[in-house]
C-alpha cells in the first residue's frame, strides 16, 4: 500500500512547487510594482470617450444571435470538410445523413432569416 502512496510523490511535489510559484510570483508583483493611484486612472474608460449618463447598457441580443449562427455554421463547415474527402468510401447512408444535417441547418437559416436576425439595420 506504501509503493502505491510513493508513486504519486512526484505529483505532490510538482503541484507544490506550481502553487508556491504562482503565489510567489503575484505576491512579488504586489510588492513591486509602483502604487501611484488618481483620478484619471481610476475614471471609467471605454474606447477614448468620456462616458455619458449610465455607464452600462444592455447590448441588443441580435448581436448574440448573429454570433451563434456565425458558431453553428462554422460547426457546420467543420463537418462538411472532412466528410466531402471521404464520402464516397462511407455510402449512401452518410450522404443520406449529411443532406439530412444541411437541411436542418437551412430550416435554421430560414428561421433566421424571416425573423429578420440577418438585418443590421
Amino acid at each position: 500500500m506504501t509503493d502505491y502512496y510513493v508513486s504519486y510523490a512526484a505529483v505532490m511535489v510538482l503541484a507544490t512547487v506550481i502553487l508556491l510559484f504562482a503565489v510567489g510570483t503575484f505576491a512579488t508583483w504586489k510588492l513591486l510594482r509602483p502604487q501611484r493611484p488618481n483620478w484619471e486612472k481610476l475614471e471609467i474608460y471605454e474606447c477614448g470617450i468620456d462616458p455619458v449618463g449610465e455607464t452600462w447598457k444592455q447590448p441588443n441580443v441580435r448581436y448574440y444571435i448573429f454570433a451563434f449562427l456565425f458558431v453553428v455554421f462554422d460547426v457546420e463547415a467543420l463537418f462538411l470538410f472532412p466528410w466531402a474527402v471521404v464520402y464516397e468510401q462511407l455510402g449512401l447512408f452518410a450522404v443520406v445523413e449529411m443532406i439530412l444535417f444541411v437541411v436542418i441547418l437551412l430550416f435554421g437559416l430560414a428561421y433566421a432569416w424571416g425573423r429578420k436576425v440577418l438585418d443590421w439595420v
